[in-house]
């Protein structure tokens, strides 16, 4: 379990109330009564908010400091890659950066509807970084039910086009096993209005041992690459607010439904 249900329970005085009784006990003589009402209790569990970190993938400053975004660091598997990249974009401009960002925001306001606590990798989207390792470690010190890092490709190959998720492969510990495989196929699932990708990974999914984030990851983790912004139907698609609100329902369907099955919900 990767998220953890906290029972409150209430005892008074030793006596257990029974709901229904029609009156209270007799009172010992020389004695009085403190009170004869007892307190409510809620008619169910109290529960810890189950948290899930969003990750918007690149930044809007990272341009402008190629010194930072270009230092490397650790990658999991013994290596190690630049602290971050400056992202795709459509044709016509529109940046990577800034698709992640509205769509990571547009998945939070969904999850936060449904109880969910969310955390951001970044706070905004006009900074530098943060580098990828430390945005696996977002998520690993937050314990977080699952992370969900969210991209757009840039392939010029022609015909390109589809959405594909990512998980670590092969896994480096428990997390990294199962329960992102399982992940990654409850945000396919989610997203399958959109073309599953037809030039990475296989039916929508991508195992894969060089991404930064996802080796580092201690928690349920994925990557999802929405769609190729260098295909011009789906660039239209990522242009749209309608059409990001479509990705980010999506992803926050599947990520509902992988809470619910590992008792998040």
């Amino acid at each position: 379990m990767f998220a953890v249900r906290s029972l409150v329970g209430l005892v008074l005085s030793g006596v257990l109330l029974v709901a229904g009784c029609s009156s209270p006990p007799p009172v010992p003589s020389g004695m009085s009564r403190v009170s004869s009402v007892a307190p409510p209790v809620s008619s169910s569990a109290a529960r810890e908010p189950v948290t899930v970190v969003l990750d918007p993938g690149h930044n809007g400053g990272n341009a402008l400091r190629p010194d930072v975004i270009n230092a490397p660091v650790p990658a999991g598997r013994g290596k190690t890659k630049p602290c971050n990249t400056t992202g795709t974009a459509t044709d016509r401009g529109y940046a990577e950066h800034a698709f992640n960002w509205d769509v990571a925001q547009r998945v939070g306001s969904l999850l936060e509807a449904q109880g969910v606590r969310v955390i951001y990798t970044r706070p905004d989207d006009s900074g530098v970084g943060p580098c990828v390792n430390e945005r696996a470690a977002v998520g690993n010190r937050a314990g977080a039910a699952a992370v969900v890092s969210i991209h757009a490709d840039g392939s010029t190959a022609a015909g390109a086009r589809g959405f594909h998720v990512a998980y670590s492969s092969p896994p480096l510990n428990e997390a990294q096993g199962e329960p992102s495989v399982e992940l990654a196929r409850a945000v396919r699932a989610g997203l399958s209005s959109f073309p599953v990708s037809n030039y990475l990974g296989s039916k929508g999914l991508a195992p894969r041992d060089d991404l930064a984030g996802l080796n580092l990851s201690e928690r349920p983790a994925v990557l999802v690459e929405c769609g190729n912004m260098r295909n011009p139907a789906e660039a239209a698609v990522m242009s749209s607010a309608d059409g990001r609100q479509r990705y980010a329902a999506g992803i926050a369907a599947g990520v509902v439904s992988f809470l619910r099955e590992h008792g998040g919900f």
